[in-house]
């Protein structure tokens, strides 16, 4: 993409009501004024909110919302141009249950109050398969403790990925550590039980997988003390 094709989008961005686009400072302040309140002020209404971690385009975002006009969806990513893509669907279609946050996964527990978030979705993370980039890694340990925190007692993990690297590691983990794994497949297309929001909904690269016959893999599972 262009650098002249960014700046229009990261323009077009400031002007969306359904994108939020902190600093680093202002959401380390510890004085994000949206902690704790996205459904009285951003949604205004009480509904689930859901969030999906690494939206990219927001493809995925914008899916489930359609699929679950009853939840709340927001999409997480530090890259805003790519995300401008989901924003301005939504914006079109008048869809008033999706939103986007500009901020680095890390610190979603500056953005999110405790017991503030109904579900998350990890959609096709980047592995990080070199054995020193474990600590990026979206379901280790630590990102784990992270989304407890932020999650509803009973809250749901959804993890959907190309790898089977990612899919194996996370498994292994979840068992390792006690975690509850509600539902586990390692080719979603080929064997049937998939819940609909799993194999309803196609991002573009998953249909570039798709044509390679890479099988998707899919985890649900819940995060135990």
């Amino acid at each position: 993409m262009g650098s002249k094709n960014k700046l229009k989008r990261f323009k077009e961005n400031e002007t969306f009501e359904n994108v939020v686009q902190p600093t680093r400072e202002d959401v380390t302040s510890g004085n994000f004024p949206l902690k704790g309140n996205w459904n009285k002020d951003f949604f205004k209404n009480d509904n689930p909110i859901v969030l999906e971690l690494g939206c990219g385009k927001g493809e995925y975002t914008v899916g489930l919302a359609k699929l679950n006009p009853e939840k709340n969806f927001i999409g997480i990513d530090i890259k805003g141009a790519r995300f401008w893509r989901g924003a301005k669907t939504a914006v079109e279609e008048k869809m008033d249950n999706v939103g986007f946050l500009r901020t680095q996964i890390e610190l979603i527990n500056y953005c999110f109050a405790e017991n503030e978030i109904d579900e998350i979705w990890i959609t096709f993370p980047d592995p990080q398969i070199k054995y020193k980039r474990t600590k990026h890694r979206m379901t280790n340990s630590e990102f784990l403790k992270n989304y407890k925190k932020v999650l509803k007692p009973n809250g749901l993990m959804h993890l959907k990925t190309d790898s089977e690297f990612m899919h194996g590691y996370t498994l292994g983990l979840l068992h390792g550590e006690g975690h509850e794994v509600l539902y586990a497949n390692h080719n979603v297309y080929k064997n049937e039980g998939a819940p609909q929001e799993v194999i309803g909904i196609q991002t573009f690269y998953e249909s570039q997988y798709l044509e390679q016959n890479k099988p998707i893999t899919y985890i649900q599972f819940k995060i135990k003390e």
